[in-house]
């Protein structure tokens, strides 16, 4: 099956034989070379999509996060392109860790920004704790003796995560090893990109949500996210 990314479209869901969507009539092949299969999440401004890249041997799996900017005026459209390339440019430089997804691309494409990372197969934490039930003593200390070189190494470049969290923490089944997801990038894009539009800071707080509530501690909830910040939302993981 194919997906249809358009997030008016009433029926996105396409057989592989069609390169155009038999609903609203979108492109189904972003760039002539990924085809979407299905969501993996969806926010107020963009989404992440389980993807297959078809110019490689074996169709690829792959993830694909969108960015829609609020607007596509030519001044938040510029801001919002600096602001995507900085980023991609972030999370190439820390995908090179074993245990974050590496960037294999990203591009802008009709006035939509889009980052191509490595598909991690396997359980988040979110979903063992709700087969296995809360992690014991023992194992929260196995998982923070893992975890915490992780969030080390990204803050010694100088990179804050900002949503740390069970759903965003996976045991990759390929060998059991803790991966760290979601480096939050649309959310960073889109909070600063309103901001550029001209929104207060107040306005941005109401409508952004930077992390996530219950783990994001206040001075992040505050839009003034530090080191530590990621240290609080491991410790509530724990919890």
């Amino acid at each position: 099956m194919s997906y249809c990314i358009n997030p008016a479209c009433p029926q996105p869901q396409n057989p592989n034989s069609v390169n155009r969507c038999q609903a609203c009539g979108s492109e189904l092949i972003l760039r002539d070379r990924y085809q979407i299969i299905q969501p993996l999440g969806k926010g107020g401004f963009g989404a992440t999509f389980l993807s297959k890249d078809t110019s490689l041997p074996g169709d690829p799996i792959c993830v694909i996060k969108e960015l829609r900017p609020s607007t596509t005026t030519p001044s938040v459209l510029e801001m919002s392109r600096r602001l995507f390339e900085r980023e991609a440019e972030t999370l190439g430089k820390i995908g090179h860790h074993p245990q974050i997804p590496r960037l294999l691309g990203y591009f802008e494409w009709k006035k939509h920004f889009y980052l191509v990372q490595e598909y991690v197969s396997g359980s988040t934490l979110k979903q063992e704790v709700k087969k296995q039930g809360p992690l014991t003593e023992e194992q929260a200390q196995e998982f923070l003796l893992e975890i915490l070189p992780v969030i080390s190494y990204i803050h010694s470049q100088g990179v804050i995560h900002r949503d740390i969290k069970p759903a965003n923490i996976i045991r990759r089944s390929q060998d059991g090893h803790l991966v760290l997801i979601d480096f939050g990038a649309v959310k960073d894009h889109v909070s600063q990109t309103h901001l550029a539009s001209g929104g207060t800071g107040e306005t941005a707080f109401t409508n952004i949500s930077i992390g996530t509530s219950g783990f994001a501690p206040p001075e992040q909830m505050a839009l003034r996210p530090v080191y530590a910040s990621d240290i609080y939302a491991l410790g509530v993981t724990c919890i």
